[in-house]
């Protein structure tokens, strides 16, 4: 049945030109019948790239409206279309238009997980990778970072800029307690901690290297190590052991599963497709706000 069903989405896809993008923490079969997997901005300007007239985005409610605002001429399509994200839903436009007003003339850097709206109220947006080079990119004594606090936490260790953080976070990584990292690496001794910058500091602290999802992904062909515990959500250690064969992950809690993520099946993809149900748009005028911000971080040179 799971095979019939990967052959039907995969021939529904030919026939509507229909690109199907695949979150890295989705469940393992819809990794499987994605032509893309990746973290959620890259999978959006990989999509913009193609000549496809429909995205499937299998993953939460931003995701899909960050490739209606790359894709404006693309019919996105969110296979679940309630799934979302609790830090994303941590801060709305309104409120950030108040907190702007208490800091007059910093400019606002969001994070990409955010909604098409809190983009639009941003000057630049940024990722888990690129935080750190954007903020220094503004050459200004104070900035606003939403909605993640780890990660600008993160951020403020690496620059000397002011940041007025935002208290959101992600639930997912947020939640993962130093003694559950501290049993592990008891455990397995000669395992290389990766974190994500969305943990908080007490486990940053504890890890060797602190790298976005696609950070992780890269990370083991750099290494001599054989064995990784993975800070961030489970369904990552799934590409990362299908890339590395030979080398062993572990993940750093069984509790960072995050249930948003794990809404899409198969079926639902399967469904959205057939019909072309559940379509993400974002009003030209925000879309055009939000646009701006990303631009600018595109146009910030990466890191040598």
């Amino acid at each position: 049945m799971e095979k019939d069903l990967k052959q039907a989405i995969r021939r529904l896809a030919k026939e509507k030109n229909a690109i199907i993008l695949a979150h890295n923490y989705q469940i393992p079969e819809v990794q499987d019948i994605a032509d893309l997997t990746g973290d959620s901005l890259a999978l959006s300007i990989q999509a913009a790239q193609t000549n496809a007239d429909i995205i499937v985005f299998c993953g939460v409610h931003f995701m899909a409206e960050t490739a209606a605002i790359l894709c404006p001429n693309k019919k996105v399509l969110l296979p679940v279309i309630n799934a979302g994200c609790a830090m994303a839903d941590m801060v709305t436009a309104e409120d950030l238009r108040e907190f702007k007003a208490l800091h007059r003339g910093a400019p606002v850097v969001t994070y990409v997980n955010s909604s098409a709206e809190v983009k639009a109220e941003s000057y630049i947006c940024c990722t888990s990778a690129n935080a750190v080079q954007v903020v220094k990119s503004l050459r200004c004594p104070e900035v606003i970072m939403t909605p993640d606090k780890n990660l600008a936490m993160w951020t403020q260790r690496h620059t000397d800029q002011k940041i007025h953080i935002w208290e959101g976070f992600c639930p997912i990584h947020d939640g993962l307690k130093p003694e559950e990292l501290q049993r592990l690496k008891e455990e397995h001794p000669k395992a290389v901690v990766i974190a994500h910058p969305e943990c908080p500091p007490a486990i940053l602290n504890m890890a060797d290297v602190v790298r976005s999802t696609s950070g992780m992904l890269e990370f083991p062909a750099k290494s001599d190590a054989e064995e990784f515990i993975i800070a961030t959500e489970v369904g990552l250690l799934y590409p990362l052991q299908r890339r590395y064969p030979n080398k062993r992950f572990y993940a750093a809690s069984s509790r960072m599963v995050c249930e948003e993520m794990k809404k899409t099946g198969l079926q639902e993809v399967f469904d959205a497709l057939l019909n072309e149900k559940h379509q993400v748009t974002v009003p030209e005028e925000i879309r055009l706000s939000a646009l701006s911000a990303v631009e600018r971080m595109l146009a910030v040179p990466r890191d040598n």
